[in-house]
């Protein structure tokens, strides 16, 4: 186990589509995540912003545009990019940047503003590019690969349509409690099932859209909290962070194909399953323990499958779980409280600063309708592309 970080204060900007810039979003969830901690900006030691591809120069130094649209004030600054794990990457970079005593007060931020409909690939040519290739070779877009992942556990596991949808009907009602989610209603299977099928066996609601958004917040030394007398304080325990090892027998965006077995053993773990582990190991807990998880629900069926990864089920019980109602609201391990990417969209250098926001507020009792009784320890999970996997455990 390493030390632990205190979480000060949460704040987000809406999800949506706004018709505004990256910056206007951050810095209000910036400003909402300082109050929340009641602290005021020129008391931060330092900034870490989670990347964005979308928002030109200043989106790739997004430390410094953050910190120079909340007021130059001598903080350091660092800006990091891991894809979808841009925002655990900025939560850990803050965290080991507080338990070396560089600074004591961290604020994190991510936010973007999303094209409308699904991501593209960046311009030019580049024909070592993964993520090139698989656009211009094979024309597989995200959604390509989300049925893919689809028709792997339909035929591996016997998930079913129906179970796919009853994903979406869970996640969208308790989207509707959110007041930060983007879509704020209630469907029914029968909904989903009618929906446009986008990339077979997938319909439109069974995939997440693309928004606008940002999530901030406020990390300290556990000294700093004890001195600024935050009660009830809800911790840090662990960050994971870890890559894939060779030989990776299982298809993963953007490859456009797995490593030969025939040389190397894979390991005993996919890769999403190492990520959670990790995670584990590093805060001393396990599947067990959890009171709830926010997952990265690109689609319905990849939810089902991170409840197998985070070991809250074994290998092709997933459906299962969903039906008995054990990841619903009152089930034995609530996930996607906030109503997940399914009620928000992606927004991708916020998205998993997000989920610990979520976390937050549940472990300290302030979700709400949405709130899950008793929560002591929750978990996140997300994952980037080229390898760039994350977990965050935050405790009460």
């Amino acid at each position: 186990m390493t030390g632990e970080v205190a979480v000060l204060g949460a704040g987000m900007h809406p999800w949506g589509k706004w018709g505004r810039g990256f910056v206007e979003y951050g810095t209000v969830a910036a400003r909402a995540a300082l109050a929340d901690a009641g602290v005021d900006w020129r008391d931060v030691g330092s900034i870490v912003g989670a990347d964005t591809v979308r928002g030109g120069y200043p989106g790739y130094v997004a430390g410094a545009t953050f910190a120079k649209a909340l007021g130059w004030q001598g903080a350091r600054v660092a800006s990091v990019y891991a894809a979808c794990a841009s925002g655990a990457q900025a939560v850990n970079t803050a965290r080991a940047q507080i338990l070396s005593g560089l600074a004591d007060v961290v604020l994190v931020v991510g936010a973007d503003a999303a094209p409308k409909g699904f991501f593209r690939p960046a311009g030019g040519d580049r024909a070592d590019d993964p993520d090139w290739l698989r656009f211009r070779v094979l024309g597989a877009t995200n959604p390509t690969y989300f049925g893919l992942y689809a028709r792997r556990r339909m035929a591996v596991h016997g998930d079913t349509l129906e179970d796919f949808a009853q994903v979406k009907v869970k996640n969208a009602a308790l989207g509707a409690l959110n007041p930060n989610a983007r879509y704020r209603k209630r469907v029914t299977a029968e909904q989903v099932a009618a929906s446009a099928v986008v990339a077979d066996p997938l319909r439109l609601l069974d995939i997440c859209a693309t928004s606008d958004g940002a999530a901030a917040l406020v990390l300290s030394s556990m000294e700093f909290a004890r001195r600024h007398g935050t009660a009830d304080r809800v911790r840090i325990r662990a960050v994971s962070t870890v890559t894939p090892r060779y030989p990776n027998t299982v298809l993963d965006l953007p490859d456009i194909a797995t490593d030969s077995a025939v040389a190397a053993e894979p390991a005993a773990d996919t890769f999403r399953a190492s990520i959670a582990r990790a995670a584990y190991e590093e805060a001393g807990v396990g599947p067990g323990d959890l009171s709830l998880a926010e997952v990265y629900d690109l689609s319905t069926s990849l939810e089902l499958q991170w409840y197998e990864d985070l070991g809250l089920c074994g290998e092709g019980e997933a459906a299962k779980l969903l039906r008995e109602g054990a990841t619903a609201l009152g089930g034995r391990i609530p996930v996607n409280v906030s109503g997940g990417l399914a009620s928000f969209g992606e927004a991708v250098p916020a998205q998993a600063i997000a989920q610990v926001c979520e976390l937050t507020w549940q472990l300290r009792g302030a979700a709400g309708d949405r709130q899950v009784a008793g929560a002591l320890v929750g978990i996140t999970a997300n994952q980037g592309l080229f390898g760039h996997g994350s977990s965050v455990i935050a405790v009460r």
